[in-house]
């Protein structure tokens, strides 16, 4: 199943646009994003899909504080590229009196995970990332299982404006390390290939 796109009014506010994302009514189990003031709807994730990311998360919670959370369902808002996006992980720290509880600011992100899958892997590899970017984000991992050389996993980090400086890219089957303050080693040959 392809994501589908809902047109909205160039016009539109980024309020107006935030207030629609968060009053329709989507399908159930979508994804809602907006991209670049697009709203997107996604079929959920596959099993796939989901296996890698929970591989990834169980990782991540042997290395982070306690005041930090492991999210696989939080949207988080980029207002300056017209983004409220919902990677697969978010790793932020926990905030108590958030203003909302449909999403954060993205800049509060410490690191976010992206898994393709085949129907909008553009996104994951340049929509979003320049949205990452430009709100600060330190880190963000590409899982790559569609790239056109096979599957890879790629970390970006260093944003400036709206670019990500590439760290490290792996094959599948090979060791990815993510720096300080993570200090962790993501195996890759525990993600399946389809």
């Amino acid at each position: 199943m392809s994501a589908l796109t809902v047109s909205q009014d160039p016009e539109q506010s980024w309020d107006d646009l935030v207030r629609f994302w968060e009053e329709m009514e989507w399908p159930e189990g979508s994804k809602v994003e907006i991209i670049e003031g697009i709203i997107t709807v996604s079929p959920a994730p596959a099993y796939r899909h989901n296996l890698i990311a929970a591989r990834i998360q169980r990782r991540l919670y042997s290395v982070i504080p306690e005041d930090w959370e492991v999210f696989q369902t939080l949207a988080i808002a980029v207002p300056s590229r017209l983004g409220m996006l919902i990677p697969d992980i978010v790793v932020a720290p926990v905030r108590e009196g958030a203003d909302t509880d449909t999403h954060i600011p993205a800049a509060l992100a410490e690191l976010v995970v992206e898994v393709t899958s085949k129907s909008n892997s553009r996104h994951d590899r340049i929509s979003k990332p320049a949205a990452y970017a430009t709100a600060g984000i330190p880190l963000y991992l590409l899982v790559d299982r569609w790239a056109p050389e096979g599957p890879t996993a790629t970390l970006y980090g260093d944003p400036k404006g709206d670019v990500c400086r590439p760290l490290s890219t792996v094959k599948f089957g090979e060791a990815l390390k993510l720096p300080a303050p993570f200090d962790l080693v993501i195996d890759t040959t525990e993600f399946p290939v389809d």
